[in-house]
């Protein structure tokens, strides 16, 4: 009985938007979360041990594109949004969801530290009548045989005291055709009562919701989403290098395949994986297969070949720089042109961009950067002695002082005639001048 009347009793909120929405996690997923959970009538608190991050929410200021600035001012102006660092109010939140990292560690293993972490920060605060939600991508069973025993362990019990649940992510920052509303919400629960409380949440929240079986399968279609993406684009640059050596040229191969109205999706080469998604989480399913004794030869064939384009793209440089400018890489300055993972944002999260410009210093380069979204290198897991680095401006004298310009994010907003004109040699490893129209005298593809 306790169970339906507090299931009930949730739910009724829920379908009020009088419940109250906590988000732990204010990054790229769980500040639009919290944005749209203000937007669809919550009162939604943001938890985040970044004090930056809840002070400038606090302010009115955003800090990421996929939220503006004055959407969150008038949320904060009403009081429909908080943020902040003390995560006593999660006491007194309905509906909590977790939007926290799942990094891999040195040894491209699953990182959940920051999860449990998390798990154990809610057990302080978890009362009856609560339901938690995971966001953060993980391997199939996290929900339930990692998140799920650390909650139970303070005495209260899933689908009977609270409510579990699992919805994978599905931003994609820098896409102004989708965003969290308007993306269909894959949706599961601990239970069936679980999964109807996690369905009226985000039904309150997004135009089209798909509940899936378990939260185990709703953990595996996000897997399966990057997965697929981190295959064909490891076949597309391969392919790249297969081709350059036979003098075709991949670009124009991939252009022509895709008017084919049927059975083939195109997918473009690049510099190396970016982003916290396609990089880390098939990772996340060749470790759990291991547990059943299998092997994902595809997957981590596919993760080999996209690792190593970085240095590919250094042979490019090397090779170019040797034939066209008679500079040794050991002495050549270079100009990185993006820095970002991908076009028309500023997060550098496992960005090529990155390993390139370690591989260049190595190799005793210099090496300077221009950004439009970015004003300096933020502080890195990976790369600590880069934070700080600001971009430069893009201009003439700039672009002209530097033995090669290598663009390795296209960005809209970048002054390209300008490289085309001053540049003594670009290296492009997204064709960005050819599709352009620009000319490419000075250009060799990456």
């Amino acid at each position: 009985m306790r169970d339906c009347k507090l299931s009930e009793g949730l739910e009724h909120r829920l379908l009020q938007r009088t419940a109250k929405v906590g988000v732990i996690g204010l990054g790229y997923v769980g500040l639009p979360l919290a944005a749209a959970a203000a937007r669809g009538g919550f009162a939604t608190i943001g938890f985040d041990i970044d004090p930056a991050k809840t002070e400038a929410l606090t302010l009115g200021q955003s800090y990421i594109d996929a939220v503006a600035s004055d959407e969150v001012a008038g949320h904060i102006a009403t009081g429909r949004l908080q943020a902040t660092t003390d995560f006593e109010g999660l006491g007194a939140c309905d509906v909590i969801v977790v939007c926290v990292p799942t990094p891999l560690t040195e040894h491209r293993e699953p990182d959940l530290s920051y999860v449990e972490a998390t798990a154990r920060t809610i057990l302080r605060h978890l009362r009856p009548g609560q339901l938690v939600v995971l966001e953060s991508t993980s391997y199939p069973g996290t929900t339930e045989d990692v998140l799920k025993p650390l909650l139970e362990s303070g005495g209260l019990a899933s689908g009977r005291d609270f409510w579990l649940g699992f919805s994978p992510e599905r931003e994609d920052p820098g896409n102004k055709a989708f965003h969290t509303t308007n993306i269909p919400k894959v949706v599961a629960g601990d239970g069936p009562v679980a999964l109807g409380l996690v369905s009226a949440f985000y039904g309150a929240l997004v135009d089209k919701i798909i509940a899936a079986s378990s939260p185990r399968a709703a953990e595996a279609v996000k897997l399966t989403e990057n997965v697929f993406r981190a295959v064909n684009i490891a076949l597309v640059n391969e392919l790249k290098v297969v081709y350059d050596a036979m003098g075709v040229d991949v670009w124009e191969v991939i252009d022509a395949a895709a008017t084919k109205p049927f059975g083939y999706m195109p997918f473009y080469p690049g510099p190396g994986l970016g982003g916290h998604c396609i990089p880390i989480d098939p990772f996340y399913l060749t470790w759990k297969a291991r547990e059943y004794g299998l092997a994902t030869r595809f997957i981590e064939l596919a993760g080999e070949i996209n690792v190593a384009m970085p240095r590919h793209v250094l042979g490019r440089l090397a090779e170019a720089l040797d034939r066209r400018a008679a500079t040794p890489l050991s002495k050549a300055s270079v100009l990185i042109v993006g820095l970002a993972y991908k076009k028309n944002v500023g997060d550098t999260r496992e960005s090529p961009a990155l390993k390139l410009m370690q591989l260049l210093e190595d190799r005793g380069c210099t090496v300077e950067f221009h950004d439009p979204h970015l004003d300096e290198i933020p502080q890195t897991r990976s790369y600590p002695p880069f934070a700080g680095r600001r971009s430069l401006p893009l201009e003439a004298d700039v672009v002209a002082r530097f033995d090669a310009v290598l663009i390795v994010t296209d960005h809209d907003n970048v002054d390209y005639p300008l490289l085309s004109r001053h540049a003594r040699l670009i290296v492009d490893t997204r064709n960005v001048m050819r599709r352009r129209g620009l000319p490419t005298d000075n250009v060799v593809l990456g």
